[in-house]
């Protein structure tokens, strides 16, 4: 931040509003002029170290959120929609979706969203779905997609969700057994619970109040299950606010997010902020101590240590993913400037990937974007078996990383040989946006860069990349 100039008028102009100030009151808390600082919430000025310094002192501010926030996510994700053939030669240089995404967010996803409404429409069409051929059919995002972008623009964290979950799990834990704990916290909202011989996990009798739990499940996945249904029958108030913000578009993509928003606080109270995060640092974030520690599983402690983004109390920024066997993305969230590709897989060179070879095993490594950003990067296979023999088991795999910088903090980092930049594997984000020319591993062509094709000549591709 020292090196570069800091634009954040839309941060600024969050944080006014949020304390409830007018621009005069917040220029003179700030000791600046009224006029400068409409320069600065407009971005024609970069804040000075002076305004950071007051922000920190005069509102205890975290002043890392200045140059975080969800920017690069857009950037990344406008980068990957115009990348997009319909687009051809339109597409605008680098420097204009920053200045985008910084000063005009919400046309930043008004675009994103219109593109994925295009999208869809054109792969309905290709297919011949049904939906086009039905009277007042209409294209539009599908419930999933729209709330794994509301997750995704929110980093993960829901402040008044988490802190009351973290008043519950802080509650539970001090009774001693936490299974024990979670079943006296439901039987005083009037559930009793009874463990069946069933594969499915939950199953709420609403007549009887009575939830059957699969005696078949983990302890770490029965009591992940206790804490569900205590935000559904505890803090359904709370929830539904939270999910009133949100506007979804359809009651399904409600339906949706309000299961995300209970395991969101079953995961929050399953391991609180405060004690998850000591417990974080004092072990230096190792996966299997903490999984140990909180009765959790391997996959919840990645992705909790994912949602570590509270204003004044933040945790190192990870990105966390979960992909499938064909190498699809099913959970993703970054704090880091490492985003994921919208739409297909990750990138093939990435460890995450390898990690379906070799079971139960922590896969360690170092890895570079082309932005010149090294990261730590760990991967694991994790299985989920359906408890009998013929029942089917899911297998995905789960990765977790930092920037380099934060290494230091984290147990995987030790003997590797961070100062060797030798060490570190190139890996983008999608090949259809990756700027690299030389990859061993490129499945298709990068949209937004010309093709020379030499019939006399054959590298590593067929054809070579233009700047």
């Amino acid at each position: 931040m020292a090196n570069q100039k800091l634009y954040a008028g839309v941060k600024l102009r969050e944080t006014r509003t949020r304390l409830g100030l007018t621009q005069k009151a917040f220029a003179q808390k700030l000791g600046v002029s009224l006029p400068y600082l409409n320069q600065m919430e407009n971005n024609n000025r970069p804040v000075s170290t002076g305004v950071v310094l007051a922000l920190a002192q005069e509102f205890g501010f975290d002043v890392t959120e200045l140059s975080t926030g969800d920017a690069e996510r857009m950037v990344t994700d406008m980068r990957e929609a115009l990348a997009d053939p319909v687009f051809a030669e339109m597409s605008p240089p680098l420097a204009d979706l920053r200045l985008t995404a910084s000063n005009a967010p919400a046309l930043a996803r008004a675009f994103l969203e219109l593109h994925r409404a295009y999208r869809q429409g054109h792969e309905r069409l290709a297919s011949l779905d049904e939906a086009l051929g039905r009277a007042g059919a209409a294209p539009r995002a599908s419930a999933w997609e729209e709330v794994r972008d509301f997750f995704h623009y929110c980093d993960n964290y829901i402040d008044a969700v988490d802190r009351a979950a973290e008043r519950v799990g802080t509650a539970i834990a001090a009774q001693g057994d936490p299974l024990a704990g979670a079943v006296r916290a439901l039987e005083r909202l009037g559930i009793t619970t009874a463990r069946v011989d069933s594969t499915d996990l939950r199953q709420l009798d609403r007549t009887a109040r009575r939830l059957e739990l699969s005696s078949r499940a983990s302890h770490a996945t029965q009591r992940f299950q206790l804490l569900h249904q205590i935000a559904l029958s505890g803090h359904e108030d709370l929830l539904d606010a939270t999910l009133d913000l949100a506007r979804f578009q359809t009651p399904e993509a409600r339906d949706i997010a309000k299961i995300g928003m209970a395991n969101y606080f079953a995961g929050a109270a399953l391991m609180p902020y405060g004690a998850f995060q000591q417990a974080a640092l004092e072990w230096r974030h190792d996966l299997e101590r903490l999984a140990e520690l909180f009765g959790a599983s391997i996959e919840q402690v990645a992705h909790r240590l994912s949602t570590l983004q509270r204003p004044g109390a933040r945790g190192i920024p990870f990105f966390f993913v979960r992909v499938d066997q064909a190498g699809t993305i099913t959970k993703r969230h970054s704090a880091t400037r490492l985003q994921f590709a919208r739409y297909g897989g990750a990138c093939p060179l990435w460890n995450v990937h390898q990690a379906f070879e070799t079971p139960g095993r922590f896969l360690r490594q170092l890895a570079e974007t082309p932005d010149g950003v090294r990261y730590l990067c760990l991967a694991r296979d994790v299985s989920k078996p359906g408890g009998s023999f013929r029942a089917p088991v899911r297998r995905y795999a789960i990765g977790l990383g930092c920037e380099l910088r934060h290494a230091d903090r984290v147990v995987y980092a030790d003997d590797l040989d961070t100062s060797n930049a030798r060490a570190f594997e190139p890996i983008g984000i999608s090949c259809r946006i990756c700027e690299r020319a030389h990859c061993h591993q490129r499945s298709v062509p990068p949209l937004e860069r010309p093709l020379a094709v030499d019939h006399d000549h054959r590298q590593l591709l067929p054809y070579r990349i233009g700047s």
